[in-house]
């Protein structure tokens, strides 16, 4: 038996007093609730597809330099939504708890860490980079939400992304591949994951 989703749930109280707290707009919060139960009526096609394009429309790409005066900082969804602002690490994460929120099993999602390709298709260049998976089940092909495109693509038509690990609030995994089970060690394995549900369950996501 899989083990019960960490962080699916969320004490409304606590998020808006976080939100203040972070002096961000009470109306991003307003916003993300509608979401959620907008969503949930939804079929699962349409619920990733509604939630990528909200966080993708509404928050801005920045650095974590600019926005948090650090080289690497993994934002919560409280800090992306109340900032506006955020880069590839921090829209996959909001997309992650949003639809963990909105029904989706933990099992079915993967941040995935990949190396993305750059200047197009004859381009050895690539730099790090980071995207959201669902999986409709162990043996199907991932979707994949990204803030590079709007579109959800299958992991086939993305072949500008190189895959390195996956992980999930259930732990760390070797690859992608969703039949495999999370390494010895959890998320502890990933000190800034870990560190990320800690301040999130601090926040109000439970």
């Amino acid at each position: 038996m899989l083990p019960p989703n960490p962080v699916a749930a969320f004490d409304v109280t606590q998020l808006q007093a976080t939100l203040r707290k972070l002096g961000g707009n009470p109306q991003s919060l307003l916003d993300w609730q509608q979401l959620l139960q907008e969503s949930k009526a939804l079929p699962v096609p349409a619920r990733l597809k509604r939630v990528n394009e909200f966080f993708n429309r509404r928050v801005r790409f920045s650095s974590d330099q600019e926005i948090w005066h650090q080289s690497d900082y993994w934002a919560t969804p409280m800090e992306t939504l109340s900032k506006g602002a955020g880069d590839c690490e921090d829209f996959t994460i909001a997309k992650y708890f949003t639809l963990l929120n909105a029904d989706v099993p933990v099992e079915q999602l993967r941040l995935i860490y990949v190396k993305a390709r750059i200047g197009g298709m004859n381009s050895n260049l690539q730099q790090a980079h980071m995207v959201l998976a669902y999986y409709a089940s162990p043996d199907s092909e991932p979707l994949v939400l990204d803030n590079l495109i709007t579109d959800i693509r299958p992991a086939s038509r993305r072949t500008d992304l190189s895959p390195v690990f996956s992980f999930n609030s259930q732990g760390i995994f070797n690859g992608v591949d969703a039949k495999t089970t999370p390494e010895k060690g959890g998320v502890t394995q990933l000190s800034r994951w870990s560190e990320l549900l800690q301040r999130a369950r601090a926040e109000g996501f439970n």
